[in-house]
């Protein structure tokens, strides 16, 4: 579908990935929702820079985890625009724990991360599932390379993509035929997320070690990814259920 006019709800909108994707879509002239749990004046910005780049955009609270929450932004794309064209579930959070030290968790920090990360994106597609149907519409669940090589942030966090892996190719299956269901899987990408737990200098490093490791001898930005997800939303019309590894070739092992 031309993302022209189309109207795209972003879950963690205001920041990283999902605020390149909301800034891409603009730049097609779609209608965003700039959804936030925390980051409310970032995802303001968005959404006016989103309006600046040719598009249409409000900033929407919400907390993913919480099933109201999730009915309450979808309704807020209905009363703006009428319609919901496409869900981008990019909402997630982790714990950074070595997978190694089996008490730097505890069962709350699974059930959180699962809460947000698995239930959150259920929620929201569940919210958006009427809307959806009416138009053909698309849904891409921002997953990760965690959930394919079980590596990661956390022992949690890797439980959590893969579940998420898992439940899209199931609703892809079943809100079939009107609706695509597809995953993004990235490995490293370079945002805050990584780069607000170390110094410059010692992110520089984190990086180039990654980027020597990867066959693609690069780490990815929240634009390549977004460019991803925008493909995935708008185009191939006939790929439901699919995971796509954009990890720099993270997936195939170190170069020969």
């Amino acid at each position: 579908m031309p993302l022209k006019n189309k109207v795209v709800i972003v879950t963690g909108g205001g920041t990283g990935i999902g605020a390149a994707c909301a800034k891409q879509l603009a730049r097609h002239n779609a209608k965003v929702i700039v959804n936030f749990n925390s980051s409310r004046t970032r995802a303001q910005t968005i959404a006016e820079e989103c309006i600046k780049l040719g598009g249409d955009a409000i900033a929407v609270e919400g907390n993913v985890s919480n099933d109201d929450q999730c009915r309450a932004i979808a309704e807020a794309a209905m009363t703006r625009w009428g319609r919901i064209d496409g869900l981008i579930n990019n909402a997630g959070i982790t714990k950074f724990a070595p997978a190694h030290d089996l008490e730097a968790l505890d069962a709350k920090d699974f059930l959180d991360i699962y809460q947000t990360n698995v239930v959150g994106a259920y929620q929201m597609i569940r919210a958006c599932e009427k809307a959806l149907r009416l138009v053909d519409g698309s849904v891409v669940n921002i997953s990760s390379i965690a959930g394919v090589k079980a590596i990661g942030s956390s022992t949690a966090y890797i439980a959590s993509k893969a579940a998420l892996n898992a439940m899209t190719v199931s609703l892809a299956r079943a809100l079939s035929p009107e609706i695509r269901v597809n995953a993004v899987c990235p490995g490293l990408v370079d945002t805050e997320w990584h780069s607000n737990r170390y110094s410059e200098s010692d992110y520089k490093a984190f990086i180039d070690k990654y980027e020597a490791s990867v066959p693609l001898k690069a780490a990815a930005s929240a634009d390549d990814i977004a460019e991803t997800t925008l493909w995935l939303l708008s185009s191939g019309r006939l790929i439901t259920g699919e995971t796509i590894l954009v990890d720099g070739g993270l997936h195939l092992g170190k170069p020969m």
